[in-house]
């Protein structure tokens, strides 16, 4: 047992200094193995106690059967000098055994187990963080509650369900968000499921508690009326449901009064919050999420026209004179260029290896400091790569060199990045605007001219990348990568190359990334004296 607690604490302490496990599926993998161990010491702990339970029920038989011939003839019986002193070596002895025996305490190495793993385990930021995903996906991907309770997801190989205490759980996460459209969708989920005749720990009062409350929230007081009166049938003393039920009715008749004396306003409701989308709901967040669904994606027959595959040999750059990389247009403007089979599966393990061990919380520049912070818009996990650290990444630096024709001396370290539970990053740009002029100061390189993204993962569902203001939308494929200007040769910034990550709906989404400057890159790519060219 203690070699198991030693290869468990060796394993987990890994993970100690990555907190933030929903923000990364290749980290939250480990836990899965951590479970599984969890779930061998259980069974271990379990198998002692069946032991222990079975010595005392052989001890309980055979003092069981003593006892009932003792007891026909107690005289009989103890007039025999061997039973006599068996008696006395019973009582004295071998009762006290089995009282130690009984009292021995098997969780001893359980226990120890899961002590020593608790502290590596997800906290409540995870927890709410996997749920916000769920709401997240919900919205992007215009799921259902119901779907997404049955685990009727595209792609996925094992189904798995919500029970009434996650729907519930989803709701919480919610209502402590205020965000009541939510709250009422998964509480009215957990109801439902409860109708159904779903066995539950969760009553239908509390759900029904939560409910009311948000349905009033977003403005329906007939309905949050209703709920609260269907909630009093259940329970008639909750305290909280009567002190609703009379503010509710208050309400109303106040509002019947006011509708008498004014026709104007005969057909006005109450109304607290808007029901529906969230406050901060913007017409680009409704453009970047039809591209993430594949929809209202800008592809006509004049601009496939534009668009063609081709062989390039990087300038007749001599590494690919006999061997040229695969290029297919993806978009014409802004021009946006995928490779194929541009790295192997060897490379990416290699480059996902290297990465691993020091993945943590993706950050975006701070326009206002310049300095790097987490954003809720950003859900992923990063890390940097140096080409000095190992031939592989080297190698690729001197391949996006090579293809793109820019100098990678001034670029940005290979960025390898892994998404967590519907990782995301949102509508961005990766240059800095003329608004902040010291994002890049620090690097002493310029602005970023052109992002190279590698695609190191397939996707089963989601994960797109997507430009909203073209509507361009291109699909993660493995050993591809694309590749883009984002300034244009003036040095202005191409606001067209605006672009997101969608979240990841079901599957694991790696991806690396060369940011180059503009340093070093004025003979390769000269200055047109046109602002837009």
């Amino acid at each position: 047992m203690i070699w198991y607690i030693l290869v468990v604490g060796i394993l987990l302490s890994q993970s100690l200094a990555h907190p933030g496990f929903f923000t990364s599926i290749g980290q939250m993998t480990d836990l899965i193995r951590t479970e599984k161990d969890l779930v061998t010491s259980l069974k271990d702990y379990i198998k002692a106690e069946e032991d222990k339970l079975e010595q005392i029920k052989k001890w309980a038989e055979k003092l069981d059967r003593l006892t009932s011939t003792a007891t026909k003839d107690p005289e009989g019986f103890v007039g025999h000098p061997v039973n006599a002193f068996k008696l006395m070596k019973r009582l004295n002895t071998e009762w006290s055994e089995l009282e130690n025996l009984v009292l021995k305490d098997m969780s001893d190495g359980f226990i120890s187990n899961l002590t020593i793993q608790r502290q590596y385990f997800p906290n409540d930021e995870d927890q709410v963080g996997a749920a916000k995903a769920l709401l997240r996906l919900q919205d992007t991907y215009n799921l259902d509650t119901d779907t997404i309770s049955k685990g009727d997801l595209p792609g996925v190989k094992d189904k798995s369900f919500l029970t009434v205490e996650d729907c519930f759980e989803l709701g919480k996460v919610a209502y402590t968000e205020a965000d009541y459209y939510h709250t009422e969708l998964w509480m009215e989920q957990a109801l439902r499921q409860l109708d159904e005749g779903e066995v539950s720990t969760i009553d239908k009062v509390s759900v029904l508690d939560y409910l009311s409350y948000a349905v009033y929230q977003q403005g329906d007081l007939d309905k949050a009326l209703l709920l609260t009166k269907k909630l009093l049938e259940l329970d008639p003393e909750h305290q909280r449901a009567n002190g609703n039920l009379k503010y509710f009715e208050y309400i109303m008749a106040k509002e019947k009064d006011a509708n008498k004396s004014s026709e104007d306003q005969s057909d006005q409701k109450t109304t607290l919050k808007k029901k529906g989308a969230a406050v901060d709901y913007l017409p680009e967040r409704q453009k970047y999420e039809m591209l993430c669904r594949g929809e209202g994606i800008k592809m006509t027959p004049r601009r496939q026209k534009k668009l063609f595959c081709r062989y390039h040999d990087g300038n007749r750059n001599p590494k690919f004179i006999l061997a040229p990389a695969k290029q297919e247009d993806e978009w014409d403007k802004p021009r946006i260029i995928r490779f194929h089979d541009i790295i192997s599966d060897a490379e990416i393990e290699i480059v996902k290896d290297l990465a691993k061990p020091r993945l943590s919380r993706a950050t975006v520049h701070d326009p206002e400091t310049g300095k790097l912070t987490t954003a809720q818009y950003r859900v992923s996990k990063s890390a940097w790569l140096s080409g000095y650290e190992n031939p592989v990444v080297s190698r690729i630096n001197m391949r996006i060199q090579d293809l793109t024709g820019l100098d990678v001396s001034t670029a940005e370290e290979l960025q390898v990045a892994n998404y967590g539970v519907g990782g995301q990053y949102e509508p961005h740009f990766d240059f800095a605007r003329k608004d902040e002029p010291d994002a890049f100061k620090e690097l002493g390189t310029g602005n970023r001219i052109a992002t190279w993204l590698f695609y190191m993962s397939d996707v089963l569902a989601g994960g797109a990348t997507v430009f909203p203001e073209v509507g361009a939308s291109v699909w993660p494929k493995k050993g591809t990568a694309v590749f883009w200007y984002n300034l244009f040769a003036s040095g202005e910034g191409d606001y067209s190359t605006r672009h997101a990550a969608c979240p990841v709906l079901v599957g694991n989404k790696w991806v690396s990334n060369k940011w180059l400057h503009e340093r070093g890159q004025e003979f390769r790519r000269p200055c047109t004296l046109s602002e837009l060219e």
